[in-house]
């Protein structure tokens, strides 16, 4: 059965709608569960890709409640914040991608260089880890870590340093959540349109008289 223009607009953009508060939820969860990790949480951007992802979840409501009511004033804000996000999303994501592994690396170093030794050893014992990088600039702090070191592996076998591991977990959420919302932030440009479109389309069920 084919459906009408108004009845399609509306069923592809509760669709859209929909897709987005998943994938709004997607970006919070996987950005949230690496930065639990301690040290990624100075990656600055993992934060920013959280605030994409919290306002794009809300104004997927929005848009999910104004398509199914017809509001004409939830749908023009909705096209409104919706490009705002995308523009957000869009510069986030490739910042995401464009991060290269020695920006990541002077991140790190920078944020285990303020931290204390207390903080050092509880993350060293929760990513089973000694150090953060063996590298000839930080020699003489990696071997004061490695004597303070009280991981699980000190006593199994040698230890990974901390900032292998970091990068490893830093690079991973950075791909995945850079290429997840650039490729979902070029859907925005299709909600706005549809939006657009939708809006300004007569809703079958009003007032035949009434001017929209």
């Amino acid at each position: 059965m084919v459906c009408g223009g108004f009845t399609c607009s509306k069923n592809a953009l509760c669709s859209l709608n929909v897709v987005y508060m998943l994938v709004g939820l997607l970006l919070i969860v996987v950005a949230a569960w690496r930065k639990g990790f301690g040290i990624v949480s100075s990656i600055h951007i993992i934060g920013g890709v959280i605030a994409v992802g919290f306002f794009l979840l809300l104004i997927a409501i929005v848009g999910l409640i104004g398509a199914v009511h017809h509001h004409q004033v939830m749908l023009f804000f909705y096209m409104v914040i919706l490009f705002i996000v995308f523009l957000f999303q869009f510069g986030v994501s490739c910042s995401c991608l464009a991060m290269n592994q020695g920006q990541q690396e002077k991140l790190l170093n920078s944020s285990w260089g303020i931290m204390n030794n207390d903080t050092r050893i509880s993350l060293e014992k929760r990513l089973d880890c000694c150090g953060l990088f063996n590298d000839t600039q930080s020699q003489g702090v990696f071997v004061s870590d490695l004597n303070l070191c009280d991981a699980p592996c000190v006593k199994k076998s040698p230890c990974l340093t901390c900032g292998e591991k970091m990068l490893q977990h830093s690079s991973e959420a950075l791909k995945i959540l850079g290429g997840v919302g650039l490729f979902f932030s070029f859907t925005e440009i299709l909600g706005v349109w549809l939006a657009m479109r939708y809006r300004n389309q007569k809703d079958p069920r009003a007032n035949p008289s009434a001017f929209l």
